[in-house]
């Protein structure tokens, strides 16, 4: 049973690595595709996503509720959470260029590249990091943003009404909920650097 959370954590890597494949497969391939096989592989990417995405709750309620909390799943969720939110991005970007999502989502992976490297550098000077309030929701809130992006992206794949009024709504939202998932990971992303920089600067640490 304590290995289930772990488990769990490492199916969210293997649904983020189809997410990205699928999508990215759907793209590159449309040429020798049929319709409906490329339409399939965005609907399979899809629901991928979703379960990934709920597998982010699932396995940390899971350890704690069976008092399963081991080091290696503290380790490997926050990568499984990085995978998803970077498999998802690259599978968006290969369905076609898009500003409107292709520079938040720059933004949001930007500043995950540059957290992991500050945290390597802090931990290698013995120096922890501890997870913000505002940080714990930003996950959540990219996840949210993405699953948004992509059903808009799918949006044929799933025969969803052709209004433009609609589909233009939709997108809008996606967008918007995109943007302030970049400007929630930038405000953590400070506030990480601000707490290295505390720690860092500190006398006493010699």
């Amino acid at each position: 049973m304590n290995r289930i959370p772990n488990l769990i954590t490492g199916l969210r890597l293997a649904l983020a690595l189809f997410t990205f494949f699928a999508l990215a497969g759907a793209a590159l391939l449309s040429d020798r595709l049929t319709p409906e096989t490329q339409f399939s592989l965005e609907r399979w990417a899809f629901w991928a996503f979703v379960v990934a995405a709920l597998t982010d709750f699932i396995d940390g309620w899971l350890a704690r509720s069976l008092h399963a909390e081991t080091i290696w799943g503290a380790i490997l969720d926050p990568i499984a959470d990085k995978v998803l939110v970077c498999g998802a991005v690259l599978g968006l970007l290969s369905l076609g260029p898009n500003a409107a999502v292709a520079i938040p989502a720059a933004l949001i992976l930007f500043r995950e590249f540059t957290v992991s490297a500050l945290r390597e550098v802090a931990a290698g000077k013995g120096i922890s990091l501890p997870v913000t309030l505002l940080a714990k929701w930003k996950t959540t809130l990219q996840l949210t943003a993405l699953g948004a992006e992509l059903l808009v992206a799918c949006w044929a794949a799933f025969s969803l009404p052709d209004d433009p009024a609609i589909l233009g709504a939709a997108t809008t939202a996606g967008h918007v909920l995109l943007w302030i998932a970049a400007l929630v990971t930038l405000i953590t992303g400070a506030q990480y650097w601000e707490q290295a920089r505390k720690a860092l600067s500190d006398p006493a640490r010699g």
